[in-house]
């Protein structure tokens, strides 16, 4: 199944980023590059080094400078989670081109990536809940609301996963057709952010 696969290859990124916990350790992706295994590991590499940022810039005592130069990175990493999303997307339309959609076929509300996106970051919730579970610095009140809250994730990870495959049958049976939008995001193109460009006058 492709979401089994996928959440196998998140679980694995995840752990590989964890063996250093470094937001500055360069990726190893173990996957060839032109596969879609690769594609996978770098979106949740991507994920898991951003989660990290957003915790270090939550700091109280984080000197400003270094928070804005971090806010500025995780902006960039915004970007690139998006451009990753939209490489999973175009292997996915390659994959399914030949397919004919059916002359009722609907449009599903998100494409397959943007689901995958969910899945992503639901297996990083999953990972940090569940070592919330074990801390020994909490007591049991803290440990045991918290295993709630990874029952309710592990859940909804069998829940969006059997969505993805649903989505992807339906899309190879041509009841469903695939149909992408560029994000086209504003905030970091120089012509289209008015601080940027009205900086530039």
């Amino acid at each position: 199944m492709f979401t089994e696969n996928a959440n196998r290859i998140f679980n694995r990124a995840i752990d590989d980023y964890h063996r250093f916990d470094d937001v500055d350790h360069p990726v190893e992706n173990p996957f060839d590059e032109g596969l879609l295994d690769h594609l996978l590991y770098m979106k949740n590499w991507v994920d898991t080094v951003q989660w990290h940022l957003e915790d270090i810039i939550r700091d109280p005592q984080i000197d400003p400078v270094e928070a804005l130069a971090i806010k500025r990175r995780i902006d960039k990493s915004n970007q690139v989670r998006t451009d990753m999303v939209e490489y999973i997307d175009s292997y996915l339309l390659d994959k399914y081109k030949a397919v004919v959609p059916q002359s009722d076929a609907r449009l599903n509300t998100e494409t397959p990536a943007w689901a995958i996106d969910r899945l992503s970051i639901l297996a990083l919730k999953i990972y940090h809940m569940r070592q919330e579970t074990q801390r020994s610095d909490v007591d049991e009140a803290h440990r045991d609301a918290c295993r709630k809250k990874l029952d309710v994730l592990l859940s909804q990870q069998v829940d969006l996963s059997r969505a993805i495959e649903e989505l992807i049958e339906d899309i190879e049976a041509g009841r469903k057709y695939m149909k992408t939008y560029k994000q086209m995001k504003m905030y970091n193109d120089p012509a289209l952010n008015p601080v940027l460009y009205g900086a530039k006058k």
